[in-house]
């Protein structure tokens, strides 16, 4: 009897030393922040006032980069930003919507956007309407004298296809972001911040 008490006594320490072991080398992934610069979106388009074209560039926030295959969350075409998630607005050479990423718009200092805000806030691509759109003012840039300037403060957060949060801010759409723009600085080039979770589910950006 006294082996048997011994021969368990072993066991429930050997597993509590294992479980301890276990919780001591789990990592919790660090969120991220970045900024990405000259990421181009070029479009086509014959002529003023003709249908423009072209394939979306497409961004994972998961990778940290461009993307070719359908795990994209974000895609851009000149102008135009798209999520994955939803159904396509109608546009020539559109990508399928295969995710279920959404998108809100915040009018904040980007540092001051510490979580996420309502799940009500969020919205995806349909026939004829995008997440984002110029309602309200929630557009990313104000376009004036033939010049694209990114609205500052306006803070785009991403629900992944994954089930992650991020939050982004357009800062530039010329390349190497300029201090001085005009209207020969070469334009579809898109610089922004981002900060992401890889946590799934986790809304908190800090």
């Amino acid at each position: 009897m006294k082996n048997l008490k011994s021969i368990l006594l072993l066991v429930v320490l050997t597993f509590i030393v294992i479980s301890c072991s276990e919780n001591d080398s789990l990592v919790i992934e660090p969120i991220e922040a970045k900024t990405i610069s000259n990421l181009h979106a070029p479009q086509e388009q014959a002529g003023h006032g003709q249908p423009i074209s072209g394939e979306f560039t497409k961004f994972s926030f998961k990778e940290g980069k461009q993307v070719t295959d359908d795990n994209w969350d974000i895609a851009f075409r000149g102008l135009r930003v798209i999520i994955n998630g939803g159904n396509k607005y109608g546009l020539t050479d559109e990508p399928e919507r295969t995710g279920n990423a959404s998108l809100a718009v915040i009018k904040s200092p980007f540092k001051d956007v510490k979580e996420t805000p309502t799940e009500d806030k969020f919205k995806q691509d349909a026939n004829g309407v995008y997440a984002i759109t110029s309602d309200g003012g929630d557009d990313w840039y104000t376009y004036g004298n033939r010049i694209v300037t990114a609205n500052a403060g306006t803070i785009l957060v991403v629900k992944t296809i994954d089930g992650n949060y991020a939050k982004m801010e357009i800062k530039s759409y010329y390349k190497d972001n300029p201090n001085t723009i005009t209207t020969s600085s070469e334009p579809r080039y898109y610089t922004f911040d981002y900060v992401y979770n890889p946590r799934v589910g986790d809304k908190s950006f800090q």
